[in-house]
């Protein structure tokens, strides 16, 4: 069972003593055999380099297989997500990386390099304009140190309000100038890092719409909503894929992670997105075509789940109809 608790929320990192660090997958934790366990994902594994320790990041597939070879207590089988994931006891985590105590951190210092610099300015601008930062954090490389002067900036917001607040000063800030918007080689690049079904005309039409990337001194900054209220997790069992069109009835979480949607089908209630690919994907009243896997709840109620493994091919969210 999953335990509801406000210390790991999603897009935190966590750092163990064998120097890997993950990134947090589901707020909460998950109870199994007497202990808590977060469930995560390996991102990053402290390497020397000349003498000097520093972080490398890793994909999908080098995850799993150096955690099946070296550390395989990490490889976990979510019985409330019926999915293959990784998990840290708690016990285990020698560092708690937390994105809203991190970006605090680095405003209140002079910056460290030009990451730094790109992201103290974008946040002075978006508080100018009535973001509230106490309320904000920073994740990815820049959450641990791991940045490389063309890394981007992944900016975590936990207030909803906050959040499309965020959104619309963006909007505002690219069409007055003062950030930029994403050029055809910078979609074209994005699209290359994900694993997309979706044609690039597709993902890029989709995107634009989202209002939550630009560019400051063109470095890419996307901007993440994670919500501090955690559910009642209800455990699933997948019942096989699935593949359908149907009409968005609610899009009030979105944006949230995971993202979901309520749907007009007769037996199906909702849609829930584990990729970040496909989250602020539609809007309410857009028909869509969705590909995933169903899945029922022990009270039986059924959901299709666009994200049931890390790369999840051929998993998908797309407007058919506005």
């Amino acid at each position: 069972m999953l335990e509801n608790t406000h210390s790991y929320l999603a897009k935190d990192f966590l750092e163990t003593a064998e120097g890997l660090c993950f990134a947090v997958v589901q707020s909460g934790t998950e109870r199994c055999d007497g202990q808590a366990k977060v469930l995560c994902f390996l991102r990053y594994i402290l390497q020397a380099d000349n003498g000097k320790k520093q972080w490398r990041k890793v994909g999908t597939q080098d995850a799993n297989s150096f955690l099946s070879t070296q550390y395989p207590h990490y490889l976990y089988h979510s019985a409330a997500l019926d999915t293959a994931i990784h998990a840290v006891d708690v016990v285990r985590i020698r560092h708690h990386h937390q994105p809203r105590r991190r970006l605090q951190e680095i405003l209140s210092h002079l910056p460290q390099d030009r990451v730094e610099q790109d992201l103290t300015e974008l946040c002075v601008l978006l508080q100018k304009n009535g973001l509230d930062l106490t309320k904000t954090g920073v994740t990815g490389s820049l959450l641990i140190g791991a940045q490389q002067m063309q890394s981007d900036i992944d900016l975590v917001i936990y207030d909803r309000e906050n959040f499309h607040k965020a959104r619309k000063i963006t909007q505002e800030l690219i069409e007055n100038g003062q950030l930029g918007a994403l050029a055809d080689s910078d979609w074209q690049e994005a699209f290359a890092r994900r694993s997309c079904t979706l044609s690039l005309p597709e993902y890029v039409w989709h995107e634009q719409r989202k209002l939550n990337k630009g560019l400051i001194n063109n470095r890419k900054f996307d901007l993440n909503f994670v919500t501090e209220q955690i559910s009642k997790t209800v455990t699933y069992r997948k019942l096989g894929a699935i593949t359908l069109q149907c009409t968005i009835t609610g899009d009030w979480y979105g944006f949230d992670y995971p993202a979901v949607y309520a749907i007009d089908h007769t037996e199906i209630k909702s849609v829930a997105c584990f990729i970040a690919t496909y989250t602020g994907q539609a809007f309410t009243g857009e028909t869509v075509e969705i590909s995933g896997l169903l899945e029922q709840s022990e009270q039986g109620e059924k959901r299709i789940v666009v994200g049931s493994s890390r790369e999840a091919p051929g998993e998908y969210i797309k407007v058919v109809r506005k």
